[in-house]
């Protein structure tokens, strides 16, 4: 025990001591230089604004600028940016981001999704417009026709095209009916004459 002491005192414990004491600080302060450049820390990057870009465009930019980027889905279309491009991300454009942080994007689709037509046929024009509201679609045009069904529908266009009930067409696509005006049609007459 004696011994113990002694050596606390001696002048090789100290130095000892020391040298341990300054690899201990050296050591702390390279470990925080590394984490410090590790991280990026006070370094920041303003985020640009991406916004109607193609995808091309958000891909070299985002590199440019030192961030990741992910592309999300879109369901949604909106007519007044152009199919490919980008509708929203998230940080915002603006935002001070460390370099290498990754930007996540909504991509404008190709146009709206399809819906399907209603059935339609045989249903009176009001409750049929109200059908085919529900599911995005609007009537652009009422024709009438010879038909004993006054303000029935009897065909769907699109187009200029019959469409039948069940067919796909893209949301926010304008429909013509074709309903009738309660009148007998001409061919029922001559084939009623016809059998007398």
């Amino acid at each position: 025990m004696v011994k113990f002491f002694k050596f606390l005192k001696s002048k090789v414990f100290w130095i000892q001591l020391l040298i341990a004491s300054l690899l201990f600080v050296l050591l702390v302060f390279l470990v925080l230089g590394w984490l410090k450049s590790y991280t990026h820390h006070g370094e920041f990057v303003e985020v640009p604004d991406f916004s109607k870009m193609s995808v091309m465009e958000m891909r070299k930019k985002a590199e440019d600028s030192g961030l990741r980027y992910e592309i999300l889905d879109s369901t949604n279309y909106n007519p007044d940016y152009p199919r490919f491009s980008i509708l929203e991300q998230n940080p915002p454009a603006g935002s001070k981001v460390k370099t290498n942080r990754k930007i996540y994007f909504t991509v404008n689709p190709s146009g709206y999704k399809k819906v399907t037509v209603p059935r339609i046929i045989q249903v009176t024009r009001r409750n049929a417009t109200a059908m085919l509201r529900a599911v995005g679609l609007d009537v652009q045009r009422v024709t009438y026709q010879d038909e004993l069904g006054k303000d029935m529908v009897y065909y769907i266009k699109f187009k200029g095209k019959e469409i039948s009930p069940g067919d796909r067409i893209p949301r926010t696509s304008k429909v013509e009916l074709v309903c009738g005006n309660g009148n007998i049609p001409n061919s029922a007459i001559i084939k009623a004459e016809s059998q007398n």
